[in-house]
């Protein structure tokens, strides 16, 4: 029965790292990043929870003659938005998680 004192170790393991991670998602979602398209000429706003908080367009790439990019542009600025913050997260995880042992899984963070 040696293997049951590692086991409470573990179990008491996971719940602090329960504990870290409902904490840093609470920080997360204050925490902002902002992407860009277009030399700045779109940017949005993103929180660590990977949600879009505001887009700002500049007036002067608005042309009723070329939506089309426009719209690329407010893609190319939420992509590059939610990637930053997908980046932070996954630095904001590796703080909490480092020293644990875990294995490294691709896009479990």
């Amino acid at each position: 029965m040696k293997g049951i004192p590692n086991l409470g170790n573990l179990m008491k393991q996971a719940q602090q790292f329960q504990a870290k991670f409902a904490k840093l998602q609470e920080e997360l979602a204050e925490k902002t990043v902002e992407g860009t398209a277009g030399g700045g000429m779109v940017s949005v706003v993103a929180n660590g929870k990977q949600e879009i908080l505001s887009v700002r367009i500049d007036p002067e790439v608005v042309d009723r003659e070329d939506i089309e990019m426009l719209q690329d542009l407010v893609l190319a600025a939420v992509n590059d938005g939610l990637t930053r913050a997908k980046t932070m997260m996954n630095e904001e995880m590796g703080k909490i998680t480092q020293g644990m042992n875990l294995p490294n899984i691709p896009g479990l963070f």
